[in-house]
């Protein structure tokens, strides 16, 4: 197929104004590309354009990449769509005549650009059309190219336009995030820093979050609150350790039953459940962020706290044990006053110890507790088999003895109660004084009883005989006949006759103490007769007796029994010469 030439002869006037309609038809229709809004829009323009500017037809539009545009015409199909696209690679960038079948001429006109050639557009005739409409043909061709490539580069920055203010707003959003995260950062640490505590770190994540906030300890008892609304249940038992421990796994909050649980832990350890009490499910990020963070600085308070008072439970431990065994007064008043203890104060030792039903772990915990409530004192040991409390009030004994078993569960436990201590060397004493209180009832095997030593009337003197050997001496002075038979016969006169005395001669009080008949009793008071050779209606003999039974009694509080002397007595039911 030939190639026409494009030279143009010169026009005459009434050509020239042809050309100048037409070019101002072309410089309408750019303009409407230029306004159009996608690649089609102008694309169908400039096909539209071929038809009414030339009289010739668009056999198809190609833009590159093996992309065809606009409706191809009847007559051809998809055949000629392969043809024309292998051959537009041998066309290069002038464009060139093409083969179309049916169609006696066809022409590929390049759709230049200034970035390059935008594609070609490919028309055809039944005869080859005037010079004059080629040259529009080419001018269409080049202004569609143009329009294509604006519209492109239009459509280009718009796009980078929109992802740089998606970019923008993100960077907005996560600027927002990052002032909104110094901000919790701020105010909770310096909440853990000025020393307010879990209350003030809960109040200040409840003005953080604008939710009701809780601390828990790790079995569900509340610790502190801030906000006002319903509470959601909270889990027991299996259902709460399983809770604790997804959240312990995931390590960040967990949401359960209308509330959001984050964990204060150090390590593996929980130290409390920092709660955000959220029914609706309301919170976002930045209030999960703040009830985390806040569980960070809370788990730090906690163990702060724990560490301290895990140190001064030591240090009054310490003070307690130096007390009780007579350390430099000095040094323990030092040690007391740091920890903003008054020794000054008068104070009275107090040992607590329970049945073997209860561990020494329980009864602790019940002494302080009672010790708090009854505002008797805060320095509490564990020491032995029994718990000290160094009482700072002269408090009801016999009702702090109660609060103690209510503690407890069961009045199980008994109570001695010292002597008064003016200064810290009196400690020792005082505590031996209630060890030996506290004897008293472990001898008569009483449980749920409290006993003071200054109501012990005579056994006071008794107690605080230096020398044990002068007890003994007047013990079996008195009782040897008595005792010799015991030991013999595994009898118990001595207790009989100790019990009797103990109550004033009172036959039925004494009866239902050793829990024997009334018969019983007259039996064992004539047979001690016999024996000892006493008379017990002589008032003299009596108090001897009296005082001798309560010095046997004294001695085996003190731990040390007393055995019959191994001398024979000098006749029966004669009583030694030196108590005649």
């Amino acid at each position: 197929m030939a190639v026409y030439p494009f030279e143009f002869a010169r026009p005459s006037a009434a050509s020239a104004r042809g050309y100048l309609s037409d070019l101002r038809a072309l410089l309408a229709l750019s303009i409407l590309m230029a306004e159009a809004a996608d690649e089609d829009d102008i694309l169908e323009l400039a096909a539209d354009a071929v038809s009414t500017l030339t009289g010739c037809c668009v056999e198809g539009i190609y833009i590159g990449d093996g992309q065809w545009r606009r409706t191809m015409t009847p007559c051809n199909g998809l055949a000629l769509q392969a043809y024309l696209q292998d051959h537009m690679a041998t066309l290069g960038r002038m464009g060139g005549a093409v083969d179309v079948q049916v169609r006696p001429w066809a022409w590929a006109y390049p759709m230049h650009s200034i970035s390059g050639s935008a594609g070609f557009l490919v028309v055809s005739a039944a005869a080859p059309p005037h010079e004059h409409d080629q040259f529009q043909l080419r001018l269409l061709s080049q202004q569609t190219g143009l329009a294509l490539t604006t519209l492109r580069l239009r459509l280009r920055e718009r796009r980078a336009a929109a992802e740089q203010a998606t970019l923008n707003a993100r960077l907005e959003e996560t600027v927002s995030a990052l002032r909104r995260g110094m901000k919790i950062h701020e105010r909770l640490t310096e909440a853990a820093a000025s020393g307010v505590g879990v209350e003030g770190i809960t109040r200040v994540v409840h003005e953080l979050t604008g939710l009701p906030v809780i601390v828990e300890d790790r079995a569900g008892h509340q610790q502190a609150m801030a906000g006002s609304g319903a509470e959601p249940s909270v889990p027991f038992g299996q259902r709460r350790e399983r809770l604790l421990d997804n959240a312990l796994e995931r390590r960040r909050s967990v949401w359960h039953d209308g509330r959001w649980l984050a964990l204060a832990r150090t390590r593996e350890e929980i130290l409390g459940i920092l709660v955000l009490v959220d029914p609706d499910r309301s919170a976002g990020a930045p209030e999960l962020m703040a009830l985390e963070y806040g569980a960070t600085v809370l788990a730090i308070e906690l163990a702060h706290m724990q560490s301290l008072a895990e140190v001064e439970l030591r240090l009054r431990r310490d003070i307690v044990e130096d007390l009780l065994s007579g350390t430099d007064e000095r040094s323990v008043v030092l040690r007391a006053r740091g920890l903003r203890y008054d020794l000054a104060r008068p104070h009275r030792v107090v040992v607590v110890d329970a049945s073997d039903q209860i561990d020494g772990e329980r009864l602790f915990r019940a002494v302080r507790l009672a010790a708090r409530n009854s505002n008797a004192g805060s320095l509490v040991v564990a020491r032995a088999d029994s718990v000290v409390l160094l009482a700072h009030t002269d408090v009801e004994w016999g009702k702090l003895h109660a609060v103690i078993g209510r503690e407890l569960g069961e009045p199980a436990c008994r109570l001695g109660v010292g002597g008064r201590c003016e200064r810290p060397r009196d400690f020792p004493r005082s505590y031996h004084e209630a060890r030996f209180a506290l004897g008293l009832q472990a001898l008569a095997g009483h449980y749920g009883r409290s006993l003071c030593f200054d109501d012990l009337g005579v056994l006071r003197l008794l107690g605080q005989v230096a020398d044990p050997a002068n007890l003994r001496e007047l013990v079996t002075g008195w009782l040897d006949a008595l005792l010799r038979h015991d030991e013999r016969r595994g009898s118990g006169y001595v207790e009989t006759l100790a019990v009797y005395l103990e109550c004033g001669g009172n036959h039925e009080q004494a009866a239902k103490t050793l829990i024997v008949h009334r018969s019983t009793l007259k039996y064992r008071l004539r047979r001690i007769h016999e024996i000892s050779g006493y008379d017990l209606a002589d008032h003299d003999i009596r108090f001897h007796l009296e005082l001798a039974a309560r010095a046997w009694r004294t001695l085996q509080t003190l731990g040390q029994p007393v055995t019959a002397s191994p001398a024979e007595p000098e006749a029966a039911g004669q009583a030694p010469c030196t108590h005649r």
